[in-house]
C-alpha cells in the first residue's frame, strides 16, 4: 500500500459509520419491553448542565466500533452517553453507529440491563476465547476506559456501579441506590414511579439538589399545573384570566 508522508490520520483512511454494518441479522437478544422503555427514560432525563445539548450524544442498542485494528469488532450497549461530542455525526447526520476512531470521544457512562443470557459477560465473569474479540467488560474497562459502568438487574432490582480507578473497574459500595457523577453534574439512581403506565423501580437521572429530572411530558404537566394555580389565584382576586 502506498504510504503518504506524513501518514494520513485514521479518520481519513479507516471506515466510517457509512462503511460499517449498523446491524447484524444473526445477533441474538431482541429488545423486550423493559429494554425499550428503560433506555427511553434514561434518554429523556439525561440533561448534563455543564454541556450544551448539541454536545451530548446518547444511544441505545447502537453498534459501537472500538478497535481500529479490527474494524468489524463492535459492542452493542443497552444505553450509553458521550459528552463533548457533536449530537449529530459531523454536525449534520443522525448516526448509524458510533465509530470510536472517527468520533475521537469515548462514552462517559455505559448502562447494561441484565438478562439471564448476558449476565456473566455484563459482570466481567467470562473469559476471552482464543482468536475472538474481547469481552464487553474488557472493552469498556481497558480499551474505551469508560469512567462509569452501570449494571441494573430488573429481576432483583439490584444496582451495581463500577468506576474506573487507575486501570480497572472498582465497584462502589452504595449505601443508597444512587451514584453522583461530578463530570456530568448529574446523578443516576433508582426511582420508584410510573413510566409509560408501568409502576416499578426505574433507573433515572437526578440533579445536584437530588431532584429527579423530569421527562418532556412531565414538564408539560408541571407547566399546566402552574398555569391552573395561577388562574385560580387570579379568580380569587376577581380577575378573569381569560380576559388577560
Amino acid at each position: 500500500m502506498y504510504q503518504t508522508d506524513p501518514p494520513r490520520p485514521p479518520k481519513e483512511t479507516l471506515p466510517t459509520m457509512y462503511d460499517l454494518p449498523s446491524e447484524y441479522p444473526e445477533d441474538s437478544g431482541l429488545p423486550d419491553e423493559f429494554h425499550l422503555f428503560q433506555p427511553q427514560l434514561l434518554r429523556e432525563t439525561f440533561c448534563p448542565p455543564n454541556y450544551p445539548a448539541e454536545e451530548v450524544f446518547v444511544a441505545s442498542d447502537l453498534n459501537l466500533y472500538y478497535d481500529l485494528r479490527h474494524t468489524l469488532w463492535y459492542k452493542r450497549p443497552d444505553w450509553f452517553a458521550a459528552v463533548g461530542v457533536s449530537r449529530l455525526y459531523e454536525q449534520q447526520n443522525l448516526r448509524l453507529s458510533y465509530v470510536i476512531w472517527q468520533e475521537g470521544v469515548a462514552p462517559f457512562v455505559m448502562v447494561e440491563l441484565l438478562s439471564p443470557g448476558t449476565e456473566k459477560e455484563d459482570l466481567g465473569q467470562t473469559l476471552r476465547e482464543i482468536n475472538q474479540p474481547p469481552t464487553k467488560w474488557e472493552v469498556y474497562e481497558r480499551i474505551l476506559r469508560v469512567p462509569y459502568y452501570i449494571v441494573f438487574d430488573r429481576y432483583t432490582d439490584k444496582l451495581q456501579v463500577f468506576q474506573l480507578v487507575a486501570d480497572s473497574y472498582s465497584e462502589l459500595d452504595l449505601s443508597t441506590p444512587r451514584v453522583w457523577m461530578p463530570g456530568l453534574e448529574l446523578g443516576l439512581g433508582l426511582w420508584q414511579g410510573s413510566y409509560q403506565g408501568i409502576e416499578r423501580l426505574w433507573l433515572r437521572w437526578y440533579d445536584a439538589s437530588g431532584n429527579w429530572l423530569p421527562t418532556p411530558l412531565e414538564k408539560l404537566e408541571q407547566e399546566s399545573q402552574r398555569a391552573n394555580r395561577l388562574a385560580a389565584q387570579l379568580r380569587e382576586l376577581g380577575v378573569n384570566p381569560d380576559d388577560l
